[in-house]
């Protein structure tokens, strides 16, 4: 299981809409759920024939998402370096975030869309410090690990404020038999993606009025820095500083096409383009990829380069696909409650899948102990298939547990399993 930084989750764990259209006031008390999540319930059959005409739910988004929030557990779990080619869901997820960005931005004011980002995506996180960091002090992570105890305690607020990586301990043994060692670090890792979306929630602002004024010079500038990085034109003191900026680098570009979906940038262009360019982009960074050792445990995730031209072609074409499902169509819709369950507790499901991973692990490895399957089932032992059931039973109960603090971020009742039942306590119309 890879913990590079800039491994998924959850790639978790916001799903916009589609291209600019007003939305009434239903529409925007769907926007105050979740972390970019609206509400998952269906409409009625007045509330439908607004959102077509008013800009309702895109179904096709909600589908990306969880897609993308699949793959990314499903990554962590088997480590197969050409998943996130087959799926980028990392430039996926930030790309429908930046969509439902510039929705919000476009009806409210700057100031009060970020700070209501920010609440709903603080206190997940702080309920996962709560019990991370504790477990942590518990197995004798100190100030002294990391050499520099002053710096350790200024570090800690970065568990309050993402503005850079929390700090985590390395090494931390774990609980024999049911949580294996380097447990904090399979806590820790994912955090990236929670310190890159504040970053662009808070520069959105600025981005926005500087996609307005120059669409494509400004789509193309992460693209353009993450060269700069992976050629050495541009050196960055700090690893803090060069992770904010191979992030920016790797996935800016996808944030920002997702704003330009919103803002009708897409829509502009002839419809030749879109499917001419983006399989020669996909392409060179495929090249790129390849030509740079792709394997497990070094993949798209450790080449931001490559990381930059794979997503921004993926994000491309997806969101000229685009085709804006207000319902889902007929095939679809037996997943309907499965979806809205992903989409509701996305931030949850990517906080916690990682450690709900090492658990299993954990627990699988005792399997060694029964004589019978050592001797004929050493396949089940060691295949992580057989695991994927039990990771996913425990990352739902870690949504049962853990989901509620979304719903209270989001100034919602709490919801033990908000799968868009009537009946269920969701927000059904």
């Amino acid at each position: 299981m890879s913990t590079h930084p800039t491994d998924a989750t959850a790639e978790l764990p916001e799903l916009p809409h589609p291209p600019a259209r007003n939305a009434g006031p239903e529409q925007r008390s769907l926007e105050q759920q979740g972390f970019d999540q609206q509400g998952s319930e269906p409409q009625s059959s007045e509330k439908k024939d607004a959102g077509k005409k008013g800009g309702g739910r895109d179904r096709y988004f909600d589908l990306l998402r969880a897609i993308a929030l699949f793959r990314v557990v499903f990554y962590h779990l088997m480590g197969w370096a050409w998943l996130p080619v087959v799926f980028p869901s990392m430039g996926v997820m930030f790309a429908l975030a930046g969509n439902l960005m510039a929705r919000s931005l476009a009806k409210r004011p700057a100031l009060g869309v970020v700070r209501g980002r920010l609440r709903r995506l603080l206190p997940p996180l702080w309920l996962l410090g709560a019990v991370g960091v504790t477990g942590m002090l518990v197995a004798g992570w100190s100030p002294d690990d990391e050499g520099h105890p002053g710096w350790w305690w200024l570090h800690l607020a970065y568990w309050i404020l993402p503005l850079s990586d929390p700090p985590y301990g390395e090494g931390l043994p774990g609980a024999h038999g049911l949580i294996s060692d380097g447990w904090a670090v399979d806590l820790g890792v994912p955090l990236w993606y929670i310190r890159a979306y504040l970053w662009f929630v808070l520069l959105s602002p600025l981005l926005l009025r500087a996609l307005r004024r120059l669409p494509w010079p400004t789509i193309l500038t992460p693209v353009a820095l993450s060269a700069a990085l992976e050629f050495g034109a541009l050196s960055v003191p700090g690893w803090r500083l060069e992770a904010q900026l191979s992030d920016f680098g790797a996935f800016g570009a996808c944030w920002l096409l997702g704003m330009a979906h919103q803002e009708g940038v897409l829509r502009r262009l002839p419809r030749y383009v879109v499917p001419s360019l983006a399989p020669a982009v996909a392409g060179i960074g495929l090249w790129y990829t390849l030509t740079h050792d792709l394997r497990e445990g070094h993949d798209l995730d450790d080449m931001p380069f490559a990381q930059s031209l794979w997503s921004f072609a993926a994000v491309l074409l997806l969101l000229h696909i685009s085709p804006s499902w207000s319902e889902w169509p007929g095939r679809l819709r037996r997943w309907d409650r499965l979806i809205t369950l992903l989409n509701s507790r996305a931030v949850t499901i990517y906080l916690w899948h990682n450690v709900c991973i090492g658990v299993v692990e954990a627990l699988w490895d005792r399997l060694w102990g029964i004589s019978w399957l050592e001797t004929n089932g050493t396949w089940v032992l060691e295949s992580p298939w057989p695991q994927l059931p039990a990771v996913w039973l425990l990352t739902a109960a870690c949504v049962v547990c853990f989901g509620w603090v979304e719903d209270l971020a989001a100034r919602r009742r709490p919801r033990l399993w908000p799968d868009g039942r009537v009946g269920a306590g969701t927000h059904r119309s």
